[in-house]
């Protein structure tokens, strides 16, 4: 993960340093890195297209050729690690629903996927959840639809609100060192 220090420190500092850099509003060039299964290699290339034509750097995680027969990990798998490895870095993930792709993604340090379903969705992952990955169903959504998600997804910055930092370090603290958040002293308490 990136950033500097131990701790929450390096989780806040990581945190902060995921926000995109932005000219007159809109997302400069970035590097996306993408992977799908069989049932995303379609949309996959189409947005790797479209991302370039757009001027952003598409890193192709695979697949490269179409096998029915593929599964998923070995490519979102690769995606989602190059994402978490490049701080400046967002990554797509496509299957056929979009929901093991977004778990595999998942299972990676430093990787906050968002499952997405419409555009709304993929702006409150970015603004609220800081998600450095988007997750996109290819058999449920049309091409066009998907672009549209990762336009907004692209486009928009993380909040850096001190309650979305504070849900996140809860989160990183888990995963980087096992630690449950403390339950709200106002909540009753619990076994």
């Amino acid at each position: 993960m990136a950033g500097t220090g131990t701790g929450r420190t390096a989780n806040v500092l990581a945190t902060r340093e995921r926000v995109p850099a932005r000219a007159h509003g809109r997302l400069c060039a970035m590097r996306v890195y993408l992977g799908s299964d069989h049932a995303g290699f379609e949309l996959k290339n189409h947005l790797v297209e479209w991302l370039r034509a757009q001027g952003h750097d598409p890193v192709d995680c695979g697949p490269h050729i179409y096998d029915a027969q593929d599964d998923y990990p070995p490519f979102c798998l690769r995606a989602a690690q190059r994402t978490a490895a490049d701080p400046e870095s967002l990554g797509i993930v496509i299957g056929g629903s979009g929901n093991g792709e977004a778990m595999a993604a998942n299972k990676v340090r430093g990787v906050r996927a968002a499952l997405v379903w419409n555009k709304e969705i993929a702006a409150l992952g970015r603004e609220h959840n800081n998600a450095n990955v988007i997750s996109i169903g290819g058999r449920m959504h049309t091409a066009e639809e998907a672009t549209g998600f990762v336009e907004v997804f692209l486009n928009t910055p993380y909040s850096g609100e001190e309650r979305h930092t504070r849900r996140i370090e809860m989160l990183s603290a888990y995963e980087n060192e096992g630690t449950l958040p403390d339950i709200p002293a106002h909540h009753p308490a619990q076994d």
